[in-house]
């Protein structure tokens, strides 16, 4: 058998014992019941106790009931299963309970009511009015006598003689004579001041209690009649009676005071009958909250009924919405895919058979995904064939250097590489959709030309010099029309940047030119630069020549421009043979912005006018580099950027370095506000023997990029904003194997 769960214990025990502590204090409060009366402090203690227990037992009744009709209505709100029906109980049992439970407590407070009225109604009204009445005629009877007492004492001619001459030892016997002839407790004689002559009897009540209950005996202001008061200890009660003592003529002389004892019988009855009187007052005056005392009672039952028909409603409808619950939970998890999942919740009669039902529907379908399992796998396994092939085509296609672009039949652009990325600007080739959105309006007509002809011919390949990010270049197209079952699907444009290429081509044709002219130039200028030097020295040592000194002056002019002319024709012919035979680089791990500061050490103070700004990167790393070489083409391109300055306002260079971490190289940019490179110049910068300088060789910027090459970078001329050149050099970031390894 299931164990009953915690809250559910809990509940059960709170109504069984609410309701026996419920009986408990309505038993005391409506029958004084003696063995429920308490009798001490720590009885009373446990009553009170038990009252706030009451109340806390009322809260905590109350707030479960909110919380669970609460708790109902969120379901109901969120359309949780089983909430309409839970809410349908619910209303059921309270509706139920609510009619008998609203017309007992109606009855139960009119006879409240009434019997509250009946206990302060007059009758009682004028027993308690006759009761006080009698008390306070006893006292008053007794107050008289003892105002008489003190009449006698105050007219007894030797007392009074006694008070007029303050003789207390003659005053003491006599007052002794006279409270036991007039059966007194104790008799007082005060002089006219207030102070005490005599005192005989008993000592109590003490003088100080006499003057404080008796105040006009110090202020002498005590009436002929006299004056009484009451006076009550644990014991006993007295009556005390001041009567002032007067002289011949009327002059006061003092005051008598005598103290009566009550008689034990009357002063039982009137202290019995006033504090009956009190009770009565007490209870009249706090008849509200004896009314509010028992409402709450009867709230408390009220509520308590109401709860107990809630939660009966919940705990049966438990019984039918928890089963259907862990039924819809199965059905959930099965429609998921969770045929593992087994309905364990406690059920009896049919909702046991249905869970049952659907247990044993769980492991036939377990059993029938099997059998779909392993003919699944037979798939799953021809599948990832298929998939490991794409993702090796599609990491082929993102490697190569080649640039891939791929079309639907209708000749909308569906995907491109990262090679086409790099060709043309990023946004431009992810966003591009049509040819024309990556090549200019010229070549995307001649392209479309080449698609046309691969329809017919299945595939075409074309040289052609197209604009590439805005820079002419050579390209080699390949398009090839892709074809199914059905008909043509498609078709894919292969990019190939041959720029490059053709560019070392020429390099490397330049060489062998440059390489053959050094040889054929420099073999006949060797014997004429001797021949000249050999002339002038002639000259010089035959002293004045016989020859017409015209002549002689002609030929020693002509002699010495042969020679500087050669020497010329010899350093240009040097820097031939130096571009063939161009020293193989020596890489090391090196600074890149050291190499900078350096090349500029070689221009200190030969850039007069000029304006140098450095932006050098400080977090660059290191780079393998030859560090001679680097600084021979920074070198060259600092030189040039201070010729094309010489006609320009302002005069500015600016050398920036950066990491572009994304594709691990370090980017040195070369910017000048000169005039500027024209368009058509730009793809011929690089070549051997091409200069915009009137007296240039050409070489340098041929030099520079084959330093640059040679160190696996690249160097590209834009245009600078707002004026001038930028030469751009990107080179790779030395990585942790080449820093320890100079010669891979």
């Amino acid at each position: 058998m299931d164990q009953k769960p915690p809250r559910q214990r809990l509940v059960i025990f709170l109504l069984i014992i609410v309701p026996t502590l419920l009986f408990l204090a309505w038993s005391q409060a409506s029958f004084n019941l003696r063995f429920l009366s308490p009798s001490n402090a720590q009885q009373a203690f446990v009553l009170i106790a038990l009252s706030i227990l009451i109340f806390f037992a009322f809260v905590i009744f109350a707030l479960i009931l909110v919380r669970t009709l609460l708790k109902l209505y969120v379901e109901r709100r969120q359309q949780q299963l089983g909430s309409r029906f839970k809410t349908r109980m619910v209303a059921a049992f309270l509706g139920l309970s609510l009619l008998p439970v609203c017309f007992l407590f109606a009855f139960a407070y009119g006879l409240l009511n009434r019997s509250i009225d009946k206990w302060f109604g007059a009758p009682f009204e004028v027993m308690r009015k006759d009761a006080s009445e009698i008390v306070h005629q006893l006292e008053l009877e007794e107050e008289r006598h003892a105002l008489r007492d003190a009449g006698q004492l105050a007219s007894n001619a030797e007392l009074v003689e006694d008070i007029a001459r303050e003789d207390a030892a003659r005053l003491n016997p006599l007052l002794a004579r006279q409270a036991t002839d007039l059966g007194l407790e104790a008799a007082l004689a005060f002089d006219s001041r207030g102070d005490l002559l005599a005192r005989a009897g008993n000592p109590v009540p003490a003088d100080s209690d006499i003057r404080r209950l008796i105040p006009a005996i110090r202020s002498a202001t005590t009436p002929p009649e006299g004056l009484a008061a009451r006076w009550a200890s644990a014991q006993s009660e007295w009556i005390l009676a001041a009567r002032p003592v007067q002289g011949p003529g009327g002059a006061r002389l003092g005051t008598v005071v005598n103290v009566r004892r009550l008689p034990p019988a009357i002063s039982g009855i009137v202290q019995e009958a006033q504090h009956e009187i009190d009770k009565y007052d007490a209870l009249n005056r706090e008849r509200k909250i004896v009314r509010l005392n028992y409402l709450a009672a009867l709230g408390l039952l009220t509520l308590l009924i109401l709860f107990a028909a809630t939660w009966f409603a919940l705990f049966l409808s438990k019984q039918v919405t928890v089963p259907i619950q862990a039924l819809a939970e199965g059905t959930h998890e099965v429609s998921r895919g969770n045929l593992r999942f087994e309905v364990k919740a406690p059920a009896s009669g049919e909702l046991r058979v249905l869970i049952r039902s659907f247990n044993e529907m769980t492991r036939q379908l377990q059993e029938s995904r099997r059998a779909l399992e392993r003919a699944a796998k037979e798939l799953q396994r021809a599948n990832r064939e298929l998939e490991e092939r794409g993702n090796t085509m599609e990491a082929i296609l993102e490697n190569i250097p080649t640039g891939v672009i791929s079309f639907d039949r209708e000749g909308q652009i569906t995907r491109v590489n990262s090679t086409v990325e790099r060709m043309f600007p990023r946004a431009e080739a992810k966003s591009a959709r049509n040819l024309t959105d990556l090549f200019s309006a010229e070549d995307a007509r001649d392209i479309t030309h080449l698609f046309r002809r691969a329809a017919r011919q299945g595939v075409i390949t074309r040289q052609m010099e197209i604009d590439l990010g805005g820079r002419k270049a050579a390209v080699a197209l390949t398009i090839s029309s892709i074809r199914a079952r059905h008909g043509a699907v498609g078709s894919v444009l292969v990019l190939e940047d041959l720029s490059e290429l053709l560019q070392a081509q020429k390099a490397a044709a330049w060489q062998e030119v440059a390489q053959r002219l050094a040889h054929e130039i420099k073999n006949p200028l060797t014997p004429i630069q001797l021949s000249t030097q050999r002339l002038q020295r002639l000259i010089e040592r035959q002293g004045p020549s016989p020859l017409d000194g015209r002549l002689a002056r002609t030929v020693e002019e002509s002699a010495s421009l042969i020679s500087r002319e050669v020497t010329t024709l010899k350093t240009l012919v040097d820097e031939f043979a130096q571009f063939a035979r161009f020293p193989a680089s020596r890489p090391v791990p090196f600074s890149l912005n050291a190499i900078i500061e350096k090349a500029l050490r070689v221009f200190d103070g030969r850039l007069s006018g000029i304006e140098v700004h450095q932006q050098l990167a400080a977090d660059l790393p290191l780079i393998q580099v030859d560090p001679e070489q680097m600084k021979r083409a920074l070198v060259n391109l600092i030189d040039n950027a201070a010729e094309a300055l010489e006609q320009a306002l302002p005069r500015e260079i600016w050398i920036r370095t950066a990491l572009d971490a994304e594709r691990e190289v370090v980017e040195v940019v070369v910017a000048d506000s000169g005039p500027g490179i024209p368009p058509d110049a730009k793809e011929k910068l690089f070549l051997p023997y091409f200069s915009t300088k009137h007296r240039g060789t050409g070489l340098g910027l041929a030099i520079v990029s084959r330093i640059i090459a040679e160190h696996h970078g690249s160097i590209r001329a834009e245009t600078n904003r707002p004026a001038g050149t930028r030469f751009i050099i990107e080179l790779p970031v030395a990585v942790q194997g080449e820093m320890m390894n100079p010669e891979l």
